[in-house]
């Protein structure tokens, strides 16, 4: 792509695991004001972009992923060649657990994209037992993972796997939204270590050794963002003393994220329960940074209520 057919808006590019919420990701996008082309072959995608640079279209988005499993080879060259061109690329990829991703295969019943492609013997001739349906799955997940990898390591990662569609909608809206910019994104998020640490944290903290007013009764109904429960912590020396050193860390090393070209960064911060010292921290924190510029809060337990 020459310099005088750079485009000069928002390119979104969306990949990720099958089952991983690509659907509802492109239909947020569409809702937000993107034209959306799904399964592009990457051997499309520069001529693609100089038309819509002719139309006039600034905000687009393509979905890429294992569907066109011929043409992914090209596409991560492709990525860095538009980025070291000028063009805002974000790449977004959509992450879940094997165990979310076989649950969704198993409720919807449709066919994984590389269900033909096993490692060792085609993925025909099934005697159709459950163990032996369970086992290919799994296979064709794990080779999904390889051959998406190496987009995986050049995008934004959000983990799916306990999210609602709503909250989806509402993440990534937070990534693409007007107040996105090309600096980096720094996003706080608590969750509760009984239900799994995030898969896409960049650092996780881990908070369970602070006092817990889930122990207190009047407090135990309420949540982090709650003034009472804030109150509590903020009297806990251990809680004053925690948030700082994570503070102080996070002030030393975001200047070199940023200067290493990151758009995007996830601090997560655990508790037992993701309800009251995770929520407090996360709320605390992002205040704290709100001076850095882009920086989003996310409460995996409280918003999926």
């Amino acid at each position: 792509m020459s310099p005088e057919q750079e485009l000069q808006g928002d390119v979104v590019l969306l990949t990720g695991m099958s089952g991983g919420g690509k659907s509802v990701a492109m239909h947020a996008l569409e809702d937000a004001g993107y034209f959306c082309v799904d399964n592009l072959p990457a051997e499309l995608l520069l001529d693609f972009l100089n038309l819509e640079q002719q139309r006039g279209e600034r905000r687009v988005a393509i979905a890429v992923d294992v569907r066109s499993a011929g043409s992914l080879p090209l596409m991560l060259p492709l990525l860095k060649q538009l980025r070291a061109s000028g063009v805002r690329v974000r790449s977004i990829f959509l992450d879940a657990s094997n165990e979310a991703l076989m649950r969704r295969f198993s409720e919807t019943r449709r066919p994984h994209p590389l269900r033909h492609q096993g490692r060792d013997t085609a993925f025909g001739g099934l005697d159709g037992a459950e163990e032996d349906k369970h086992r290919l799955l799994l296979d064709a997940i794990k080779l999904e993972r390889e051959l998406l990898g190496g987009l995986k390591a050049e995008s934004t990662v959000i983990d799916t796997s306990q999210l609602r569609p709503a909250q989806l909608r509402a993440w990534l809206g937070d990534l693409v939204g007007p107040e996105a910019s090309n600096q980096l994104t720094l996003v706080f998020e608590s969750f509760a270590f009984k239900h799994g640490v995030p898969s896409d944290a960049d650092f996780v903290f881990d908070v369970r050794v602070l006092p817990n007013p889930y122990y207190d009764r009047e407090l135990r109904p309420l949540t982090g963002r709650d003034a009472p429960v804030a109150a509590y912590l903020a009297a806990q020396p251990e809680v004053g003393l925690m948030m700082g050193q994570i503070a102080g860390f996070l002030s030393r090393w975001l200047p070199n994220f940023a200067a290493d070209q990151r758009s995007y960064l996830t601090v997560a911060i655990g508790c037992t329960g993701g309800q009251h010292r995770s929520v407090y921290l996360v709320e605390m924190l992002a205040r704290q940074f709100g001076h850095h510029g882009h920086v989003l809060k996310r409460h995996r337990e409280l918003d999926a209520r």
